[in-house]
């Protein structure tokens, strides 16, 4: 299930949805032309620079060593943010950004939809530190962020149409949808698959971090309440 439009018009332009999109994507190009470089070991310099600027969550809590020539765990919190693991993992977050981030930009502001976007980001990495602090594979990619924007597009526009690709095998289907059961369903699987990883769950902590989308869902319904102006409610 892929949403690909809402109903809801924009009464300002999106500049920080706009800004956040541009900064996530040329975060990515520069990790390509690591990888992509002809010098030898560029390889390796790709992963260094995720291993470098991404969360590992044993060094957030003090598991783990941590580097001399590293940045200081708190700070990765926030460059893992704009580190992605492939086309995928960077076109699927934009997607949701660019669909659902320019209405709560639109509904708080753009000074406190940046407080949202990374108050939420930093709740969904601690989430995720919480459950798995043992964790020494880096966490990347902007979806915590995301999450809380998609929390508090749920609580202001609930009844608003998604235009959603819908695909089973091979059927496919664009259906229009409430917010509501779009993002409803969103969250579920998200904590679905966050139980079923519980048990699948290694020391070094792979893989898709479910609870990091949890906690940042949440984190940013929580924020909406207390940086929403008091005046010109769309509720």
């Amino acid at each position: 299930m892929i949403p690909l439009k809402d109903d809801v018009p924009s009464r300002t332009v999106p500049f920080v949805t706009l800004a956040l999109v541009g900064l996530n994507v040329a975060v990515f190009l520069y990790q390509l032309s690591l990888q992509m470089s002809p010098e030898p070991g560029a390889q390796r310099a790709a992963e260094d620079f995720v291993r470098e600027f991404g969360l590992t969550p044993c060094r957030l809590t003090g598991d783990c060593r941590v580097p001399s020539d590293a940045p200081q765990p708190m700070l990765t919190v926030l460059t893992s943010m704009f580190l992605h693991g492939g086309f995928l993992h960077l076109g699927g977050n934009m997607l949701y950004l660019w669909i659902f981030g320019d209405n709560v930009e639109d509904t708080l502001g753009h000074g406190r939809f940046l407080l949202l976007y990374f108050g939420s980001g930093i709740g969904a990495a601690l989430a995720q530190t919480i459950v798995n602090p043992y964790a020494g594979i880096p966490m990347v990619g902007a979806s915590g962020a995301v999450s809380g924007v998609l929390g508090a597009y749920l609580l202001l526009f609930p009844y608003a149409t998604i235009l959603t690709l819908v695909t089973f095998g091979f059927f496919w289907r664009f259906i229009h949808m409430p917010a509501l059961v779009v993002l409803g369903l969103w969250i579920l699987l998200q904590f679905l698959s966050g139980y079923l990883s519980l048990g699948a769950a290694s020391d070094a902590g792979g893989g898709v971090a479910f609870f990091a989308h949890i906690g940042g869902f949440f984190v940013g319904m929580a924020l909406l309440f207390v940086l929403r102006p008091r005046s010109g409610r769309r509720l």
